[in-house]
C-alpha cells in the first residue's frame, strides 16, 4: 500500500483547491453506493529531461470517458480538459519526482436509492508523489485467493469502480494476512483472471502468455503496452488465451503489470518457488525495456510520454 504524500492543489467542483478543502458530504451517493469511477496514471521524473512525463495520460483519460457511459455519466469536462487539468496539477504542485494523478468521476447527489440513471456526476483529481508500489526486484510470493474474480455481467470489470475495489481489497487482505506478497484472482469458472488489482503474465515453454480481456479483467494499460513492446522490440512470441491455475505452477516466469505495479516479478506462488526463484531473463527484458519507455528514452514510443512542464 503506498504512503500518501499529497500535493497542495486538488481540482474539485469545477475549480483548483487546496487539497485539504476537497471534501464531500456523507451523504454523497458515491461514498454511499460506491458509485464512481476513477484512474491511476503515473508521471515519470526524467533527470535527462528535468521534467515530469505522464504516461500514456491520453488512453488512461480515454478509457475513464468511455466507461462513463456505462455508469450513465456525464459531465461538463471533456477528454481535453481531464487532460489539462492532469497536468496542471503537477505545475501548480511543482514536484519534479515521481507522481500519481487520481481522476474521479462520481456520482455527487445528496441522494439516496442504489441507482445510477438521473444522479448528477462530478469529476475531481487530486495526485501525491508515489515511488515503488510494491517489490519490483527480488520478486512476490503470492497466493491464489479463495475470493473469486467479479464477474463482468454482475459488477462490470473492465471499469475501475470504486464499488467494485472491495473484491481486490479482500483478496489482497486475505493473502497478506496468510504471509504472502499478492493475490491471485480465479473465475469462477476455476481459470486465472489476475492479481488483486493488476494484470498477470506467464512465461512458458517460450512463449508470454496473458489472460484475455474476456476473462474478467481490468483491461489494464500497462497491460496493453507490454504486449506491443513485447511484440514490437523483443519479438516475443505473445498469446492471450485462458490460463489454468496450475500452469501459474509449471511456468518458467510470471510477472504482474499495472499503474502502480509497473512490472513486477513473482518469485512463488502458493509456495512453489518458479524457476531459479528470482526474476526470469524474460520479465527483466521487459521490465527494463518499460522502464526506458516511460521516461521518453524509447523514440517509437515517445508520443507515449506528456510532459508536464
Amino acid at each position: 500500500m503506498a504512503a500518501m504524500n499529497p500535493g497542495p492543489i486538488a481540482y474539485f467542483e469545477g475549480a483548483y483547491v487546496p487539497a485539504e478543502e476537497a471534501k464531500i458530504s456523507v451523504m454523497t451517493h458515491a461514498f454511499n453506493y460506491g458509485t464512481g469511477i476513477f484512474e491511476g496514471i503515473r508521471g515519470y521524473y526524467s533527470a535527462e529531461d528535468d521534467n515530469v512525463f505522464v504516461f500514456r495520460l491520453t488512453e488512461h483519460v480515454d478509457r475513464m470517458m468511455r466507461n462513463s457511459n456505462v455508469m450513465c455519466m456525464e459531465i461538463p469536462e471533456d477528454r481535453a480538459a481531464i487532460e489539462t487539468i492532469c497536468l496542471e496539477l503537477i505545475r501548480r504542485s511543482g514536484f519534479k519526482e515521481g507522481v500519481y494523478l487520481r481522476p474521479i468521476i462520481y456520482k455527487s447527489d445528496l441522494s439516496l436509492g442504489p441507482t445510477v440513471k438521473g444522479v448528477t456526476s462530478k469529476l475531481c483529481c487530486y495526485l501525491i508523489k508515489l515511488g515503488e508500489y510494491c517489490d519490483i526486484t527480488s520478486g512476490l510470493n503470492v497466493a491464489v485467493t479463495s475470493w473469486r474474480r467479479l464477474s463482468d455481467n454482475a459488477i462490470p470489470t473492465r471499469l475501475k469502480s470504486t464499488g467494485s475495489y472491495i473484491n481486490s481489497s479482500l483478496a489482497a487482505s486475505e493473502a497478506k494476512m496468510a504471509g504472502f506478497d499478492e493475490a491471485v484472482f480465479l473465475r469462477e469458472d476455476g481459470s486465472v483472471a489476475e492479481g488483486s488489482a493488476m494484470n498477470l503474465f506467464i512465461v512458458h515453454q517460450g512463449q508470454l502468455i496473458t489472460t484475455p480481456v474476456s476473462s474478467d479483467i481490468l483491461v489494464g494499460i500497462t497491460r496493453n503496452t507490454i504486449l506491443q513492446i513485447a511484440r514490437e522490440k523483443l519479438h516475443l512470441d505473445v498469446v492471450e488465451r485462458p490460463i489454468a491455475r496450475t500452469e501459474l505452477y509449471v511456468c518458467d516466469e510470471m510477472f504482474f503489470t499495472g499503474t502502480g505495479a509497473q512490472v513486477a516479478p513473482v518469485r512463488s506462488v502458493d509456495r512453489r518457488v518458479l524457476g531459479e526463484g528470482r526474476p526470469g531473463p524474460v520479465t527483466l527484458q521487459l521490465q527494463s525495456l518499460y522502464f526506458d519507455v516511460v521516461q521518453g528514452k524509447v523514440p517509437e514510443y515517445r508520443h507515449w510520454c506528456t510532459p508536464a512542464y
